[in-house]
């Protein structure tokens, strides 16, 4: 009798052992499918919201490439200016307009933001020494941000020093060369604190070559900083000013700041060419954000630059993770 139970009790945990392996290997597998079908939710997902936002960056080119047709000046009032309100695509994509229910919940917005409106960096530097007069100018920044009077000083040298090599190797003269930015979050590179870089931001911009502040589109600051003499006040009044009527000629700007002020037109001007394009997908709960940046040569709108940011929606989230950039 002894024999035969203990033959029962190996029979009964061989098979409890099998029963195990066999849920485990089951469960593995269920788990392993379900892994796969949200992978490739999440591709379809981020392939499909990629060529969205490529729609968005052809809307804003057809923008500025008519804008472009005026000749005149670049302003506020501009249709570029207007913001794309979210909206659902299926709304514009159904072939039904009284049959979007089965449409996805994807959603567009974007913005066409004038990137002169900021003072750019690169006016800093001219054949490799840093300009006295640009300087005072980012120093005035500075103040109006709330930022330590001697981050001008390093960040003109930084930008100075990393220009110069351009990304070359070391030398002799120069065994830690810098890697030149490419974006203002990069600018810690240059040894600037984050909280610096922040509170700059709002103000200045990195392009590629020299340009002039556009004086239609740029905040009291900017336009405080680049006209030698102005103050806060003053460049308030000029913002009053051309929200009635956009100043179409520096001429009319002096004759708004009255005769005791001079305006250098290589610091100010009333046009642009680079512009910052947004757009936003927010597909089911993912968003997808992408920023471009571009020129406007002639009628030709030409992309410089494109950034990718992704997040995934959830309550009280409103910020975005950069993804990827190039």
């Amino acid at each position: 009798m002894s024999r035969r139970a203990n033959a029962r009790g190996a029979a009964l945990l061989t098979a409890m052992i099998i029963v195990a392996l066999v849920a485990t290997l089951t469960a593995t597998m269920v788990w392993q499918q379900w892994r796969a079908v949200q992978v490739e939710a999440a591709e379809r997902t981020r392939s499909q919201s990629s060529w969205m936002l490529s729609g968005a960056l052809d809307w804003a080119r057809i923008i500025l490439r008519e804008d472009a047709i005026n000749q005149g000046p670049d302003h506020l009032g501009e249709p570029w200016a207007v913001p794309l309100a979210e909206a659902r695509l299926s709304t514009f994509l159904a072939a039904d307009r009284d049959n979007t229910e089965d449409g996805p919940e994807a959603f567009l917005s974007g913005a066409i933001e004038d990137a002169q409106a900021r003072y750019n960096l690169r006016n800093l530097v001219e054949q490799g020494q840093v300009v006295a007069g640009e300087l005072a100018v980012l120093r005035r920044l500075c103040e109006s941000a709330g930022v330590s009077g001697d981050v001008a000083g390093r960040l003109a040298v930084g930008l100075r020093d990393a220009w110069a090599t351009d990304g070359a190797g070391a030398t002799d003269s120069n065994p830690n060369p810098s890697v030149p930015p490419r974006a203002l979050s990069q600018l810690t590179w240059l040894g600037l604190d984050a909280g610096a870089v922040e509170r700059l931001s709002p103000y200045v911009v990195l392009l590629p070559k020299r340009t002039t502040v556009n004086v239609n589109t740029a905040p009291r600051e900017v336009i405080a900083a680049v006209v030698d003499g102005l103050d806060l006040a003053g460049a308030e009044r000029l913002v009053q000013t051309r929200a009635q009527t956009p100043f179409r000629q520096l001429t009319e700007v002096q004759r708004a700041l009255g005769g005791n002020l001079t305006i250098s037109a290589t610091r100010l001007g009333t046009a642009s060419s680079f512009f910052v394009v947004s757009g936003r997908m927010r597909l089911d709960d993912r968003m997808l954000e992408e920023r471009s940046l571009v020129e406007r040569q002639g009628s030709q709108i030409v992309p410089l630059s494109r950034e990718r940011f992704a997040s995934r929606e959830s309550a009280g989230a409103t910020g975005l993770q950069p993804q990827a950039g190039r």
